[in-house]
């Protein structure tokens, strides 16, 4: 019986975003998500600037952290978004004020 050694294989991140952008489709899809991704980024952020876990914005909150884990993933699901009065509580449970723009 022979012994087959693990030999991981190295994700190149980087490259395979740029060969799926080749894709027909990818991406205007891709681009369609800035965003979001943009919103998530900026709610995460600010979880951490204020040194929160979930479990600890959620009890800020008046929430589970099962609540705000939905939250932070709703994002990437159209069916699901969090309403003004949720993103404001969040907001302000991190210590920030919460300002929409359009550019």
């Amino acid at each position: 019986m022979t012994k087959d050694s693990y030999k991981p294989i190295r994700l190149d991140s980087a490259r395979e975003l740029r060969l799926a952008k080749q894709r027909p489709g990818f991406k205007a899809a891709w681009e369609a998500l800035d965003e979001e991704y943009a919103a998530l980024d900026a709610l995460l952020a600010a979880r951490q600037e204020a040194g929160l876990t979930q479990e600890a914005l959620a009890e800020l909150m008046g929430t589970t952290k099962s609540a705000i884990s939905r939250l932070e993933s709703s994002f990437r699901n159209d069916r699901h978004s969090p309403s003004f009065a949720t993103l404001k509580r969040y907001a302000h449970a991190c210590g920030k004020k919460l300002l929409v723009q359009l550019v």
